[in-house]
């Protein structure tokens, strides 16, 4: 960790020389986790008076600003009395309507600061403080047998605490680094961080709420890593079964993958052929556009194992409708793909599968999971197989969602078109849904190529 960082300064101002207690080496989904529990209590608190309201600085890590972290903001900058971010320039943030209200400013990193590498959120109030303050480990950091693969095994050192010496210390130090860059904005923050400190005769605010909401979500987020972990257990487990029936590695390995996905579908009595008849439109889609051999085979594959993510999802995922789901069930729900890419990742000859199953929660408006991407830089296996597998969901029932028609669950695509939806693929969907409806075809229950032809073929993607 470089020495003009963030953290190394907030360790030379503190008293001691010495760190919380909370300090140590986090998970990306943690500190996410812990950023929440934080922002949420601001959020619960919206009616209190403006003198009330707290002073907030973000610095979001690598710049990176998903569409719905800023929707997020939106909502806390209306119950902050001032908000400055600092995230790199091409961010996105500047079209979005949070960086049009007036008291939020967005500080343009430059590529070699630090600040680049840094993930903080510092809440300041007369009534109380809070703060996560981290900064990733470099690649030197890591040993060379632990880089990671995916987004979710990104390591931080980081802190968390609500002592406000060294939050007040750290708002100090967050203002001064942002000073090359606007140094009026600097001078604002540093006068409104004063008239805080110096009010008085405010009782001190119950923050009981927020340390509930960090062990709940810091709960949450372990049962993510421990489920990440049971589901690889789980695939070594199903590979070694293969490798009795079947010497080839590879073989033996996406079978496993396939039997656990057929594991999930099993435990869907709602849905119990989602990932065959997924796999089926998504091809006859791709056909239908002309994609090449190559992408086709791909789509499939990431068709029949597009829900491996929830191999270890509580029961409730299945039966419960995501806005009817408990924090736990909701978390695994809307981690689901993620999951699924972490452990096709143990498979490298399947990366461009994995591809497609980690980006099917992409939006085209650029607001979904897990990179943000937007339009056209989504790959179009993953548009396909998004598209298809939510309008396959809701020609099944669900909790207490009756099954919809063809045309009642293309009319529910179409509302999303442009926003979470290809427009052309929709297009294209309707289509297929209209042919269908007019009895010029059936559309598929299942691919052109059922999973035993190709479990043998070596070259799979």
């Amino acid at each position: 960790m470089r020495s003009d960082s963030t953290l190394n300064q907030l360790k030379a101002a503190l008293p001691t020389g010495q760190f919380p207690s909370s300090y140590g080496v986090y998970f990306k989904n943690t500190l996410v986790a812990l950023c929440h529990a934080l922002e949420d209590h601001i959020l619960q608190n919206r009616d209190g008076s403006e003198d009330q309201q707290p002073l907030v600085l973000v610095t979001f890590q690598r710049g990176k600003w998903y569409l719905q972290e800023a929707d997020r903001y939106f909502d806390l900058a209306q119950c902050s009395r001032r908000v400055a971010i600092a995230a790199v320039p091409d961010s996105g943030f500047a079209s979005h309507q949070t960086s049009q209200m007036n008291n939020v400013s967005l500080v343009n990193l430059v590529e070699g600061d630090s600040f680049v590498n840094e993930w903080n959120l510092l809440i300041l109030a007369p009534s109380y403080a809070a703060m996560v303050l981290c900064h990733e480990l470099s690649e030197d950091e890591y040993r060379a047998d632990s880089q990671p693969k995916v987004d979710t095994e990104r390591k931080f050192y980081g802190l968390w605490t609500f002592d406000r010496p060294a939050i007040e210390a750290a708002a100090t130090i967050l203002i001064e680094r942002m000073r090359p860059y606007d140094s009026s904005l600097a001078d604002q923050l540093a006068l409104q961080q004063q008239q805080i400190g110096a009010t008085e005769g405010l009782a001190p605010a119950d923050l009981s709420g927020v340390v509930s909401r960090i062990v709940t979500y810091l709960q949450s987020s372990q049962e993510q890593l421990v489920t990440v972990s049971r589901q690889t257990r789980d695939f070594w487990e199903l590979e070694g079964q293969a490798l009795r029936l079947n010497r080839n590695l590879t073989a033996n390995k996406l079978q496993a993958f396939l039997r656990m996905a057929r594991r999930v579908d099993e435990r869907d009595q709602s849905n119990p052929f989602a990932s065959l008849q997924v796999a089926a439109l998504a091809e006859t889609l791709g056909q239908l556009l002309d994609l090449p051999t190559i992408q086709l085979r791909r789509l499939r594959l990431a068709g029949l194992l597009f829900r491996i993510g929830l191999a270890e999802a509580p029961d409730v995922v299945f039966t419960q409708l995501p806005s009817d789901l408990d924090a736990s069930g909701m978390a695994s729900w809307r981690d689901r793909t993620a999951f699924g890419a972490q452990l096709l990742s143990a498979m490298p000859e399947l990366a461009p599968v994995t591809q497609i199953v980690s980006h099917q929660l992409e939006y085209w408006n650029g607001g979904g999971r897990p990179e943000g991407l937007k339009g056209e830089d989504i790959p179009i296996e993953a548009r396909i197989l998004s598209v298809v597998a939510y309008f396959q969901e809701l020609t099944q029932s669900r909790g207490d969602r009756p099954a919809l028609s063809l045309e009642e669950s293309f009319e529910k695509c179409q509302t999303l078109s442009g926003v979470r939806f290809d427009p052309a693929l929709v297009d294209s969907l309707g289509a297929l849904v209209r042919l269908t409806e007019a009895g010029l075809m059936q559309l598929p229950t299942q691919p052109s190529e059922l999973p035993t032809v190709w479990l043998g073929d070596s070259n799979l993607t």
